[in-house]
């Protein structure tokens, strides 16, 4: 989901939601292979308001739990998160690739908790050389 400029509040309540572009696609795809859930650092939505603009968005049937400050008790900036995340769905911290479009939120911090993270990245912005190599995903296999 994109967060849009000067809107505030739960999401679901913007006149507008929108999906990064090529999200649909590549959720669809996963959804096939794997259960996928959403990991957000939302902070004005609850998890029924953050499922509530997924219906909106068209991404709901796609995603299964939603972690999310409200029932984590933490957002993703917290090194406890992930750890939290990976203990309510009862799974080791192999098992678990997060997928997302910020580099910084999305790979490099599930990384440094031991996660696999892949960046969606279809727009294929480069990334600092000081980064190590990251796994990416800039197209999408029909």
């Amino acid at each position: 989901m994109v967060d849009l400029p000067n809107q505030v509040g739960p999401m679901c309540d913007w006149p507008q939601v929108q999906v990064v572009s090529g999200a649909l696609d590549c959720l669809k795809h996963l959804s096939q292979h794997a259960q996928c859930h959403l990991a957000t650092n939302a902070e004005d939505s609850s998890e029924a308001q953050i499922r509530k603009a997924l219906v909106r968005a068209g991404l709901s049937d796609h995603i299964t739990q939603i972690f999310c400050r409200e029932n984590l008790g933490t957002g993703k900036t917290d090194k406890a998160y992930y750890p939290k995340i990976i203990k309510k769905l009862g799974v080791k911290t192999h098992q678990v690739t997060m997928v997302g479009d910020s580099l910084e939120r999305d790979v490099l911090a599930p990384n440094s908790a031991g996660l696999q993270a892949v960046w969606f990245n279809p727009s294929g912005h480069a990334y600092s050389q000081e980064v190590e190599v990251v796994k990416q995903l800039t197209c999408l296999i029909s």
